[in-house]
Order: C-alpha cells, then structure tokens, then sequence
C-alpha cells in the first residue's frame, strides 16, 4: 500500500466532521503502539485510531448502533488500510 493512500488522523477527523457533526471529536492515531501487531504496517502510522466523539445522531440509539454510524462513515478508511479502530462515545 502506498503511504500516501493511508488513512490519517486528520483525514478520519474530516470524515467524521463532515458526516455525524459531533460536538465533541479527538481523534488519535495509535499505530506506533501497535508496532508488529498484527495490522501494523511496520511503519508507525495509518493502521490504528482511537476516536473519541459526542454527536446529537446518537441521542436514543444503542451503543452499537452509536458504534455502527463510526464504523460505516469510515468505511473508505477501512478499505484503505484502517486495521482497528477504538471508539469511545462521550455523553
């Protein structure tokens, strides 16, 4: 996979901004940590975020409904190389 086609911290941040506005969004890439686990991509980035988000679509849904809106407004990422993906939703 070419480095320049690796899901980014800031790009995960815009896709998520654009598609749930949360009032609330950190996103962290986590994939240093991660080094020779599997996922990694041996280079020290792209493969693992951790999102931490607040939105108003997710008044009344279910925790994994909450985790499935994330899951599906990042699917491109995963396609490119997203391994694992940690989601903490605030109140």
């Amino acid at each position: 996979m070419r480095e320049a086609s690796m899901p980014t911290a800031a790009a995960i941040e815009a896709q998520l901004r654009a598609t749930l506005a949360p009032t609330e969004l950190e996103v962290l890439d986590e994939s240093a940590a991660h080094a020779g686990h599997s996922g990694s991509n041996g280079l020290g980035f792209g493969t693992h975020f951790r999102v931490r988000i607040a939105a108003p679509g997710f008044a009344g849904l279910s925790r994994v409904a909450r985790h499935r809106l994330v899951y599906d407004a990042l699917q491109k990422f995963t396609d490119a190389g997203l391994h694992a993906l940690a989601i903490e939703i605030k109140a």
